[in-house]
């Protein structure tokens, strides 16, 4: 729900939404906190100097692997998943869908701590959202939204 402010004099601001990002987390359970993907979400738009609404929903396995069937073509799950829709006034608005079952494999292998790179797949989310993209394959980590995410990364943590 969007936060909607006053002026001095009462009257509400139309441009509220635009300013003040709006973040919903869901998910039966938050492998990182709340106010952890809050803090991660606030200072990518801040960053961007852009502001949206943002849904981050931490799903299963099964569910990851359904949404990725459905919308990519890939019967496997996958990390991150985001949905990007135009939202009023034009401002970014989308879904990120995370799987923390997926993350957890990849930080063993890459060695790194989960809660960072649970952080990274909200940025990389995020990045999505706000009309980012990176090559597929080996020149993914190259691409510059690739180096944009892990400049977010160090400074989140």
């Amino acid at each position: 729900m969007p936060r909607i402010r006053t002026d001095n004099h009462g009257r509400n601001r139309a441009t509220a939404q635009r300013r003040n990002p709006v973040i919903a987390v869901a998910g039966r359970s938050h492998p990182l906190a709340r106010s952890a993907v809050t803090h991660t979400v606030e200072a990518v738009l801040r960053g961007e100097k852009r502001s949206a609404l943002v849904s981050v929903s931490f799903v299963g396995r099964e569910r990851m692997r359904s949404l990725n069937a459905r919308w990519k073509g890939r019967n496997e799950p996958t990390d991150v998943l985001a949905f990007a829709l135009a939202g009023p006034d034009g401002a970014p608005t989308g879904d990120i869908y995370i799987c923390p079952w997926v993350a957890a494999r990849e930080a063993r292998a890459r060695g790194l701590p989960l809660r960072q790179e649970l952080k990274r797949l909200v940025v990389h989310g995020v990045l999505h959202l706000l009309g980012y993209d990176h090559p597929e394959g080996p020149r993914r980590t190259a691409s510059p939204m690739w180096r944009r995410q892990e400049r977010y990364v160090r400074g989140t943590r």
